[in-house]
Formats: C-alpha cells, sequence, structure tokens
C-alpha cells in the first residue's frame, strides 16, 4: 500500500503533463474560433482560390 501511496504522491505533484494540457486548450481555443468564424474564413479561402485561378488563366507563356 506504501508503494501506491508514494506512487499517487509522486503523479499528483508531477509538473510535465501541465504542458501537455495547456496545449490541448490553446487547440480548443483555436478549434472553437475557427468553427465560429468557419463562413467568413471558407469566403476568404474561396476569393483566394477564384483570385488564383483567374490569373493562371490569364497567363500566357508565349508572350
Amino acid at each position: 500500500m506504501g508503494k501506491l501511496k508514494d506512487f499517487m504522491s509522486r503523479f499528483w505533484n508531477d509538473e510535465e503533463g501541465l504542458q501537455t494540457l495547456e496545449i490541448l486548450l490553446i487547440i480548443a481555443v483555436v478549434v472553437f474560433i475557427a468553427l465560429l468564424f468557419r463562413e467568413t474564413i471558407i469566403g476568404w479561402v474561396n476569393k483566394l482560390i477564384g483570385f488564383g485561378n483567374d490569373n493562371i488563366d490569364d497567363f500566357n507563356p508565349g508572350n
């Protein structure tokens, strides 16, 4: 029983896992913001893709 108590005490006081938790929270915030503004982001990406397609269509390497 002493080994289990000692292990749990060391596990509880270990601060290595805090970095993982912080990264998960940052990812959660980024995903939430992306979902909140998804229509705006999709419109912006479509506009960029359309702009690129128009420029490719106008490009003529023969001139």
